[in-house]
């Protein structure tokens, strides 16, 4: 896999939005006859649904395999599609789509990485997966700096009062491995903040929990937070309110925002695509929108007869990648080839 850095605009034949089951798949397909994509995904890993929302949660219905998870799926997908060599963008929001002269599309994500591409394809399930985060004033101005909505983000100073807000397994999980490596100067406290004594954490995790909060390692404590205690532009506490209705001040100079994520449509709505019920509408041969050079597969989109399954998105991606090769190659005859005879085919994959 190569991730790459925003930097001068990327030039390509394909682009496609989702690196879920269905985008990755999608490579696979494109790669077979011969064209080459860069991926484009808002969450920092690979995987999309499979891996934001049920990673160790058994899938029973993937042609072939009886059982599998959503981490072991994506690790299939991504060896499958290794030969191909995609170039993948994390982390990036896809925020605008034109048209240029010469028809191609140029295509700009939040991190002002530019795409000039023939060919765009949506892959983007039930939507960008954001994670949730607290509506306080300033709290985007600290991100990426001294707050976070990733489990694996770290500041890039060192940070005493460390503050994990959430109850799931990543915000647990988090507050354990910042406990974990609490080590010489970055030995400073680590609290684990949640709205309810109740949590959504394995039982493991809870042990783990409860065996640091015995240790003196780690705080639990009940409550929301309600402010930030700011100095000048450096966050150094934050204000909670107690179930109880009372108020109080918490150290913090690093906050972990981890309240799971939620799928937006996002800036897909504002592009011109024909919807229907937040969907984009595609015909059944080619999965094209409205908008030529423009394609989706998956749960992003809509047809008669659509049912929302990871082997419906592969089906739609093999048949989108012929048309995709269609509309890149005019006037040229795409050959359909079996990967069981065809050398050609042989060659791409490396076999």
């Amino acid at each position: 896999m190569t991730v790459a850095d925003a930097s001068l605009p990327i030039e390509t034949d394909a682009l496609i939005i989702g690196a879920g089951p269905v985008g990755l798949f999608q490579v696979f397909e494109l790669g077979l006859l011969g064209i080459s994509a860069q991926v484009v995904d808002v969450l920092p890993h690979v995987g999309g649904q499979c891996m934001a929302l049920y990673p160790d949660k058994p899938i029973y219905d993937i042609p072939g395999l009886p059982r599998c998870t959503g981490r072991e799926l994506t690790q299939r997908l991504q060896t499958q599609a290794k030969p191909f060599s995609p170039t993948f963008h994390l982390s990036h929001q896809v925020t605008s789509v034109a048209r240029l002269s010469d028809q191609r599309l140029q295509v700009q994500t939040n991190h002002s990485q530019t795409f000039m591409t023939r060919s765009l394809i949506i892959a983007a399930g039930v939507g960008a997966f954001l994670p949730r985060s607290l509506s306080l004033q300033g709290l985007s101005e600290l991100e990426g700096r001294q707050v976070f909505h990733h489990a694996d983000q770290r500041p890039a100073t060192v940070a005493q009062h460390r503050v994990v807000v959430g109850g799931d397994d990543d915000a647990v999980g988090t507050a354990i491995q910042l406990a974990q490596q609490a080590t010489g100067l970055d030995a400073g406290r680590v609290t684990l903040l949640h709205r309810r004594l109740a949590l959504d954490a394995s039982p493991d995790l809870q042990a783990q929990l409860q065996s640091l909060q015995a240790a003196g390692k780690i705080d639990f404590k009940l409550g929301q937070v309600t402010g930030l205690g700011m100095h000048g532009q450096h966050l150094q506490s934050l204000d909670i309110a107690t179930p109880e209705g009372l108020s109080h001040s918490l150290p913090c100079d690093a906050l972990w925002v981890l309240l799971g994520l939620s799928p937006q449509l996002g800036p897909i709505a504002q592009w011109g695509l024909a919807m229907s019920r937040k969907q984009l509408n595609v015909d059944t041969e080619r999965f094209a929108t409205s908008e030529p050079g423009i394609f989706a597969v998956g749960d992003i989109n809509t047809y008669p007869g659509k049912r929302k399954l990871i082997l419906s998105g592969f089906h739609e991606a093999t048949l989108a990648a012929y048309a995709i090769a269609a509309y890149l190659r005019p006037g040229e005859k795409i050959p359909f080839e079996y990967t069981t005879a065809s050398p050609r085919l042989h060659q791409r994959l490396g076999v």
